[in-house]
C-alpha cells in the first residue's frame, strides 16, 4: 500500500507539473500573439525610445537606444549634464557628472549579469527555451486591481525574474525582479508597463512604464533603426 500511496504521490505531482508548464506556454503563446507574433517580433532589431522621466516635480528627457542582444544606451539629459549608462554582453557603465562623477564607472560583474534583460527587446518570453530559459506559472495575482497570469523566468545565467500578464489583453503588465540597491543590498524593482500602442512600424510598445525612479512616458519609438554601435562603447 505504501508503494502505491507514493507512486499516486509522485504521479500526481508530475502531472501537476505537466499542466504548469502547459499553462505558462499557453500564457506566452497569448501574450506573443498580442505583441504581433513571434515572425513580427522576431524582425525587431533595434530600438530607439524618446521620452521623459518625471521625478521631483522635473520632467527629466530621455533617450534609450538598443540593439538585439548587442547593446543598451541610455542617455539623460538632467541640470544642465549629460548623463549615460551603458550596457553590453560583457560589461557596463554608467557616467552620471550630476552625480558629481568625473569619469565613467564600471559596474560589477553581478550588476552587468542582472542587467542582460535590457539587451533583449524580443522580450525573455520570446523563443525563450532558445535563450536557455526556464518559465514556471505561480499562480494569479491582482496588478492594480487586474487579474493577470504571474510566470517565474529564470534566465540562462540564473538570475529571478517574474512577470505579470494581464488575463484579458495578454500583454506584460508588470515585471519584479531581484537587483542590487546604491548600497549594494538586494532590493526588489518593480516596473509596471501601460499605454500599449502601435509604433509606424507596426511592432506593439508599452508607452508607458514606472520604475521606482518614477513614471517615464515615450513620446516617440522607432524601430530597426541605424544605430552606430560605437555608442556602447565607453
Amino acid at each position: 500500500m505504501k508503494k502505491i500511496k507514493n507512486l499516486l504521490v509522485a504521479t500526481f505531482a508530475l502531472t501537476t507539473l505537466n499542466v504548469a508548464a502547459q499553462t505558462a506556454d499557453e500564457i506566452i503563446a497569448k501574450n506573443v500573439e498580442a505583441m504581433g507574433g513571434v515572425t513580427k517580433i522576431a524582425s525587431l532589431k533595434t530600438v530607439k525610445k524618446i521620452g521623459s522621466l518625471s521625478m521631483q516635480g522635473m520632467d527629466i528627457p530621455m533617450v534609450f537606444t538598443v540593439s538585439q542582444m548587442k547593446g543598451f544606451r541610455v542617455d539623460v539629459e538632467v541640470m544642465g549634464t549629460a548623463n549615460y549608462q551603458i550596457v553590453t554582453p560583457e560589461k557596463a557603465f554608467m557616467f552620471f557628472p550630476v552625480q558629481q562623477m568625473t569619469e565613467p564607472k564600471e559596474m560589477d560583474a553581478e550588476t552587468v549579469k542582472g542587467m542582460q534583460s535590457a539587451l533583449d527587446i524580443q522580450g525573455a518570453l520570446v523563443n525563450y527555451k532558445e535563450k536557455g530559459s526556464s518559465v514556471e506559472f505561480a499562480g494569479n495575482e491582482k496588478v492594480d486591481g487586474a487579474d493577470t497570469y504571474k510566470l517565474k523566468v529564470t534566465s540562462k545565467s540564473g538570475k529571478t525574474a517574474f512577470y505579470f500578464i494581464d488575463v484579458k489583453s495578454n500583454r506584460l503588465t508588470k515585471t519584479s525582479a531581484k537587483a542590487a540597491g546604491p548600497d549594494g543590498v538586494e532590493m526588489d524593482v518593480e516596473t509596471t508597463y501601460s499605454n500599449y500602442k502601435q509604433n509606424a512600424d507596426g511592432y506593439w510598445f508599452a508607452y508607458g512604464t514606472t520604475t521606482p525612479q518614477g513614471p517615464v512616458v515615450f513620446d516617440k519609438i522607432e524601430s530597426n533603426v541605424a544605430v552606430d554601435e560605437n555608442i556602447f562603447k565607453n
